[in-house]
């Protein structure tokens, strides 16, 4: 199975530049399934079911979310439907809209995918690691060996060791949130395929999909500033693993900047 996963897309012009380039990137690579982070995806940031379509026409077979997941209202009713195409992380409190875990299927394979928030330097959540447990769990008792895991969360050092805690138990462990992809896709010892951040799909002169003046003026003065999503060129940050169908281990993962 080969698995695209694409890092955080960042208002209506990431949203474009994953419209022009995805789905030629998924023919070209054999694409089974393309997961694509869409928490910023709205303009202002957020997601509404307008900017998660956008995605979906453009080649996501699943969406997952971050910290900005239930910031715009709209969303909610998305994320509750039966069969989602959204999904949020799941050790949001319980009264959350939404889930946290989805199991798709496509032309014979099957394919779990969690997402969770990190703990350090985020919103309140709960416990990140007995949320792993659960998906685990889940997708063991589902019958499903490739599974993944979106890990949004701020801290390098808790993506780590979430990627070592889950090694062996899921075939994917690839962090979001802090939209700079790093350069340490790796394979673990017990056969995960893992990398600290996939990434940012949006402006590549800009700080985190924002204008540079914005960010630079919030930093310098402390005042409160409003954040405007910045212009130009762009690049689609993501990941490809190949997994192992039979035993759901990872035999390969390489990540990509596209321009």
């Amino acid at each position: 199975m080969k698995l695209l996963f694409v890092g955080d897309v960042v208002s209506e012009a990431g949203g474009a530049f994953l419209k022009k380039t995805l789905p030629g990137f998924k023919k070209a690579n054999e694409i089974d399934f393309c997961i694509v982070n869409g928490e910023n995806s709205a303009l202002g940031n957020g997601i509404t079911p307008l900017s998660a379509g956008a995605l979906t026409a453009a080649g996501a077979d699943l969406i997952t979310t971050g910290n900005h997941a239930l910031r715009r209202k709209e969303i909610y009713d998305v994320l509750d439907e039966r069969y989602p195409f959204v999904i949020r992380p799941a050790n949001m409190h319980r009264s959350a809209p939404g889930r946290g875990s989805v199991i798709l299927e496509k032309k014979g394979k099957r394919l779990g995918i969690a997402n969770i928030m990190g703990a350090m330097y985020l919103d309140g959540v709960n416990n990140p690691f007995d949320a792993a447990d659960e998906a685990v769990k889940y997708f063991t008792d589902e019958g499903v060996k490739c599974t993944l895991l979106d890990f949004h969360a701020e801290a390098t050092s808790e993506k780590r060791v979430m990627g070592f805690y889950l090694d062996g138990k899921m075939s994917a462990v690839f962090g979001t949130h802090t939209h700079v992809q790093t350069s340490d896709a790796q394979i673990l010892p017990k056969g995960t395929a893992y990398i600290t951040d996939a990434g940012m799909t949006g402006v590549i002169r800009s700080v985190l999909g924002v204008k540079t003046e914005n960010v630079t003026q919030k930093m310098r003065t402390g005042l409160p500033m409003r954040f405007d999503p910045a212009a130009g060129e762009c690049s689609m940050n993501c990941v490809i693993a190949e997994i192992d169908e039979k035993t759901g281990r990872a035999t390969s993962v390489e990540s990509f900047i596209i321009t």
